[in-house]
């Protein structure tokens, strides 16, 4: 067994700022952006230069940091209303991706919880999101390695199919879909990945196939609608994609298009993995219909680079992503193993459980 080679890291904390990979420079440009304010992090996030559900959360993490830095006071109340300003800023970036909104909570919450004078919260925000961070990184290896120990048996090296970008560039490094991806290619039991191209944004096509062509893993890209062709063809033998929200029903939100993937695997009797950390998982919607749907500009449809593809007078729809219901996939892989979608209530019952029977021994504890 060889260890991953992967040096992709697309949210780094370096010389007092943030170091983003510019993914909307991919693949012809390997280039850094260095953010120092909150604002700057906001937008970073809304244009996608950083993007992925877990990467958006570490990076709006520090986000929340580089915010508290900026906020010039030393009374606590204060120091906290203009803090509970900056996450607002944060969260209306992307209204899809849960890790983004997981991660400012945790965030927020740390900061009031935290006693003492405005500069120690500030060093417990920075505690936090480097936390945050390093935690990712982990989650993933351990999906990557979970999503292992599922796959198909035989034949005994494998092809698989995945949508969108859900590697190292979508988290702190690694990957959810792609770390599955990585794992089985360590392990040996990796033949090839075929990737689609994921319109508009083209995210399969600059971004996957960058990742894998870093590391050498064979890989071949495909248009959106060839994946069912290659499914027919024997092609493929189970899809991994990765997720940006997930109801309590095991409901999934993806890259739009990961809806009809699932729908082809299902007819051809191939499995189909959401690959994502259990911070992905929203229990507070019982489905999919409640997941809120991001809209984002025409311009990702009509237009590629300075050509208009389309005459004047058309209507445009674009949303960002779309739910693939509980029923046409195999299982969730996440850090804790891979679960059935309609076991997903019964691990937040179990983690209720532990969380109140930790709460109970900390109260009935005796004095030391």
């Amino acid at each position: 067994m060889t260890p991953s080679t992967n040096q992709v890291y697309p949210v780094i904390w370096h010389n007092n700022s943030v170091s983003l990979i510019d993914q909307t420079r991919l693949p012809n440009e390997y280039t850094f952006v260095e953010i120092h304010r909150s604002e700057d992090m906001a937008r970073a996030i809304k244009t996608m230069i950083v993007r992925g559900a877990p990467a958006i959360g570490v990076a709006a993490a520090y986000g929340i940091y580089l915010g508290a830095r900026e906020i010039a006071t030393s009374d606590r109340h204060e120091f906290l209303q203009h803090l509970d300003k900056v996450a607002q800023l944060l969260r209306s970036t992307r209204p899809t991706a849960v890790n983004l909104f997981w991660a400012i909570s945790r965030m927020i919450k740390a900061a009031y919880e935290t006693l003492g004078t405005v500069e120690e919260i500030k060093q417990t925000l920075f505690q936090t999101a480097q936390a945050i961070n390093v935690e990712d990184l982990q989650t993933c290896h351990a999906i990557g390695d979970n999503g292992l120990a599922v796959l198909p048996t035989t034949p005994e090296k494998l092809t698989l199919l995945t949508h969108c970008n859900a590697g190292a560039l979508a988290t702190a490094g690694y990957g959810t879909a792609l770390g599955v991806v990585r794992s089985a290619w360590r392990e040996g039991r990796l033949e090839r990945l075929f990737a689609d191209e994921t319109r508009p944004r083209l995210q399969g096509a600059k971004l996957t196939t960058w990742e894998c062509v870093q590391e050498g893993i064979p890989v071949t890209l495909i248009t959106d609608n060839m994946a069912a062709h290659c499914m027919k063809q024997g092609l493929i033998h189970a899809v991994v994609v990765g997720a940006d929200r997930i109801a309590a029903n095991g409901d999934t939100a993806n890259k739009i298009g990961t809806y009809s993937v699932a729908i082809a695997a299902k007819a051809h009797n191939i499995p189909f993995f959401v690959a994502a950390p259990l911070s992905t998982v929203d229990f507070e919607l019982a489905d999919g219909s409640k997941i809120p749907i991001e809209e984002r500009e025409p311009t990702e449809i009509y237009q590629v680079g300075d050509t208009i593809l389309t005459p004047a007078g058309v209507d445009f729809y674009n949303p960002a992503f779309d739910v693939t219901p509980a029923e046409l996939i195999t299982a969730i892989i996440t850090e804790n193993g891979a679960i059935p979608p309609g076991e997903l209530v019964k691990l937040q019952l179990k983690q209720v459980a532990q969380h109140q029977s930790c709460m109970k021994m900390h109260i009935t504890r005796p004095p030391l």
